[in-house]
């Protein structure tokens, strides 16, 4: 299911910034439920949306059967069906599984693969009757009704008891089908899900007496004593029974509000493990997973529904993955370098856990909320969209949805074919894709994406400077809206092009040491860090990495507190300067000119502007190794590049990330791409092109000693490209996994040459195998 605005994402990662769980393992996959990569369209028994359900089942089993049919014949190998609680369980302990064996009858006979996605959010009414105080609570003090969503606090012990006690049922239920292969725990993981309170201004959940005694509970944990409490909290409280959840933006400490948002995030990622050691406790060798509704990439961690860390909810289930929706309900549809942020993101936060991640849904057709009205889906978008995902190492893809939407504020949106059941060209397309890979299984199932020596720091912390922050006056856009976010996309939009491998790094993985793995590490919007991550950074740089980070590095920790020296954590003596004086922009923009021929920046010159953002931090330089790069328009230093240890730095004393995704200004792209040669970043790719203004994407995988290319033109032009894959000295057999005929190709230079005139929007997969 889709969620009308971009969902918050709470991501403060538990393994810094909070107490230990038992949960943070990643699961074990059995291997049984691991050999099938899942290429799936949503489909729950005749026209219905997600999550209802057919109320006429047995009449309506032969039109199942030619639906399922028709999905088999399309080129599919599975459907994701679900179920709703309240339907299921409609009066307690009485179960309804009539449309679940229908479907996993039919599928089985049909010779389809069946994915259950659960959606306990709609939860039966008498719950709420039997447990009146499990309502969820907001921050006003407000109780949210259930209205078929979204339910009830998971924090009640009735609830819970009664929830898993569904989960159970359900899985005793289907553990001897044949068709069944595994879950889908949680649909895009909230405190609330599928309603939200319109009547309330800034609604934040949840304040029932249930979570809060969860969070005394977390934070003796955290704590161990009321004393040790109160001194992080500047509070005097006597008892634990007085300590309630931050409620207020105050002047002097604000360590409660990360404490409360860090619970949330840890909360979710405990639930989700309830559920899946609940079905595993039934069935331990069916693929358990979950999925959010967008990366952490593009959300915020300050959302009052609560939302998740992507990288503390992979180590719950045995995948976790994103919803994809493209164009969504919007007339404009995302461009290449969002989407592939997107699902980077989504790669880097799994994939180092698991084997891949899933798409747990990928938009089928035009979207639609109320009266707006989302572009047009076109075939191609769904073979760009799917080998988008597959280029990245997706170990299952799941295309919602089957039919359009059938009634709510999406009805008509989002379906692959017609509600009256005709095809469209884009079923077919899709359809294709799914065969394509599912007659490559072995392949694609050991396919990795190259490794990445270039990463892009996400930093939940950066999105809490301050504290809670009052809501601005309607209409009113403060200059710091979506920088966090914007400063990473803009990063990754201007290394695109180069096809260099880019991974997202959790600043929590610094902190454990994890940066090694890396040449360049790019740290936009480093305002607050954690204490770890900051020796973390020091011994990277120390260690022979090369770091670029920009204004204000490591001002607070992560209790919020400001550092006696900025850069602080000791960096700086890695930067080799400190800053001198900082101020905020009249207008929001800064020029910055580069001042001196450097290594640091190979592909400027002296004279060069480069546009940065709000803050002008005048950078003192202390140490004979740091060298002034770039000034102001006041001649104040702007950027210092330095050596520390094995290693080197550059700090920017504005924000360039943002700035680049905003104005996309050719100087940023040349900062940004010079940094690589400067940390001689290895480039497997080389694309020539004509026209010269094109840019064709380029994905490897690879499987073993066989390598998957996919190349993709974004343009709506034809494009003619020379592409250069280095590979080992050797022969080489080329396919096109698609139509199985052979590739023209040649060796030379130390790298597999391929030539071709791409067409508009064209993907090409190429299969290469050593001879």
């Amino acid at each position: 299911m889709k969620r009308f605005a971009v969902a918050a994402i709470i991501i403060i990662s538990i393994l810094v910034l909070s107490p230990p769980t038992k949960s943070s393992d990643s699961p074990k996959t059995d291997r049984q439920t691991e050999d099938f990569l899942p290429m799936a369209v949503w489909y729950g028994g005749g026209k219905v949306r997600a999550p209802m359900l057919d109320t006429e089942v047995k009449a309506h089993r032969e039109a199942w059967r030619a639906d399922l049919e028709k999905i088999k014949s399309l080129g599919f190998n599975s459907v994701k069906t679900w179920v709703d609680w309240a339907t299921l369980e409609s009066s307690e302990g009485r179960f309804n599984f009539e449309n679940i064996d229908q479907l996993l009858d039919l599928a089985h006979q049909v010779g389809l693969k069946v994915y259950i996605q659960i959606y306990a959010d709609s939860a039966p009414d008498w719950v709420g009757k039997k447990f009146p105080d499990s309502h969820f609570v907001d921050i006003s003090g407000a109780v949210m009704p259930s209205e078929a969503a979204p339910g009830y606090c998971f924090d009640h012990p009735g609830v819970r008891k009664a929830m898993l006690g569904f989960f159970t049922a359900l899985a005793e239920r289907v553990k001897d089908q044949p068709a069944f292969m595994g879950w889908d725990l949680w649909s895009e993981p909230h405190i609330i899900n599928w309603a939200w309170p319109t009547y309330l201004r800034s609604p934040e959940f949840c304040f029932c007496p249930y979570s809060v005694a969860r969070y005394r509970d977390w934070l003796k944990r955290k704590y161990g004593t009321l004393e040790a409490l109160n001194g992080a909290w500047y509070r005097h409280f006597t008892t634990w029974n007085e300590v309630e959840p931050n409620r207020l933006s105050t002047i002097l400490s604000y360590t409660d509000f990360i404490d409360w948002r860090m619970f949330i995030v840890d909360k979710l990622a405990e639930d989700l493990r309830a559920r899946y050691e609940t079905v595993k406790s039934v069935i331990p060798d069916k693929i358990a997973v979950s999925h959010a509704a967008n990366p952490s990439l593009i959300t915020t961690p300050v959302g009052g529904d609560g939302n998740p860390d992507d990288w503390l909810m992979a180590r719950q289930v045995d995948y976790w993955g994103t919803s994809f929706y493209p164009k969504h309900s919007s007339p404009v549809g995302r461009d290449p370098a969002w989407r592939g942020a997107l699902l980077d993101f989504s790669r880097s936060a799994c994939e180092r856990q698991q084997n891949g991640f899933y798409i747990g849904e990928l938009q089928a057709g035009f979207g639609t909320i109320a009266l707006r009205v989302g572009a047009t889906v076109t075939a191609a978008d769904e073979r760009q969209w799917m080998w988008n995902a597959l280029a990245r190492g997706a170990k299952g893809v799941n295309v919602y949805a089957f039919y359009p939407m059938s009634a709510g504020y999406e009805s008509g949106g989002y379906g692959l074919i017609r509600l009256d059941g005709s095809l469209t060209d884009r079923a077919r397309a899709a359809g294709a894709v799914a065969r394509v890979v599912n007659d490559h299984q072995a392949l694609l199932l050991k396919a990795r994406a190259l490794p990445a020596e270039v990463a892009i720091v996400y930093n939940p912390l950066a999105y809490m400077v301050g504290g809670r922050q009052p809501l601005p006056t309607p209409g009113a856009q403060s200059e710091f809206s979506g920088i966090e976010r914007n400063s990473m996309l803009g990063i990754y939009r201007a290394l695109m092009p180069s096809n260099v491998p880019v991974d997202f790094v959790h600043i929590n993985e610094i902190a454990e040491g994890k940066a090694g793995r890396y040449k360049l590490i790019y740290l936009p919007y480093p305002l607050m860090l954690p204490q770890a991550s900051g020796k973390g950074l020091v011994e990277f740089v120390r260690n022979g990495g090369t770091l670029m980070a920009e204004a204000r590095l490591g001002w607070n920790d992560e209790r919020g507190h400001a550092r006696e020296i900025i850069p602080g954590f000791g960096l700086d003596e890695v930067t080799g300067c400190r800053e001198e004086a900082v101020t905020e922009s009249a207008n929001g923009e800064v020029e910055i000119q580069i001042a001196a021929r450097d290594e640091s920046v190979p592909l400027l010159q002296p004279g060069d502007r480069l546009r940065g953002m709000i803050f002008e931090e005048s950078l003192k330089p202390t140490s004979p190794h740091a060298r002034v790069i770039a000034r102001f328009k006041n001649g104040e230093p702007a950027i210092v590049a330095s050596t520390f240890g094995k290693g080197k730095i550059i700090l920017v004393g504005t924000f360039l990330g943002s700035q680049y995704e905003s104005k996309r200004d050719a100087g940023l792209s040349k900062f940004f791409n010079g940094l690589m040669t400067w940390a001689g970043i290895h480039r497997p790719i080389e694309v020539t092109s004509s026209p010269e203004s094109s840019t064709l994407e380029v994905r490897i995988l690879e499987s073993g000693v066989e390598k998957v290319v996919v190349v993709f033109n974004h343009a709506e032009e034809k494009v003619e490209a020379d592409i250069a894959v280095e590979m080992p000295a050797g022969a080489y057999r080329t396919v096109d996994l698609e139509t199985g005929q052979p590739i023209s190709s040649r060796y030379e230079s130390g790298a597999l040459r391929f030539q071709r005139t791409f067409s508009p929007e064209q993907v090409w997969v190429i299969r290469v195998t050593p001879q």
